[in-house]
């Protein structure tokens, strides 16, 4: 069991690097994809919250930067606004995605994984 809970983080992480590297590079749709194919692995009955706190703690060291605005926003509001926030966001990269405009939908689903990061 707990071999398989590694091995599924070593995806969902592999997935959100080669999605944040597919980004950086201006291939938009196959990031997406990516981010997709890691947050439905993350909704999956075989994720516990300890692999889900493991890869939060990843996207931190991810998305690490030494001007953050949305770190410093995210010390400001509390755990209800923030929660608000990324579902607002998360809806947003779905309309965007359904226009297919990959671009504004991964741009929408990483500001969302930044407010979800610890």
């Amino acid at each position: 069991m707990e071999d398989s809970n590694e091995l599924l983080l070593e995806t969902v992480i592999r997935l959100a690097r080669s999605s944040e590297n597919k980004f950086k590079k201006g291939n938009f749709k196959e990031a997406i994809d990516d981010k997709i194919k890691a947050n439905a692995i993350l909704k999956s009955k075989s994720c516990d919250k300890n692999l889900i706190e493991k890869f939060r703690e990843e996207l931190s060291s991810l998305y690490s930067s030494k001007f953050d605005l949305i770190f410093d926003h995210k010390l400001r509001i509390d755990e209800i606004k923030r929660n608000k926030i990324i579902k607002m966001l998360k809806k947003k990269s779905d309309e965007k995605l359904k226009n297919l405009d990959y671009k504004g939908a991964i741009k929408a689903l990483r500001r969302a994984e930044k407010y979800w990061s610890n």
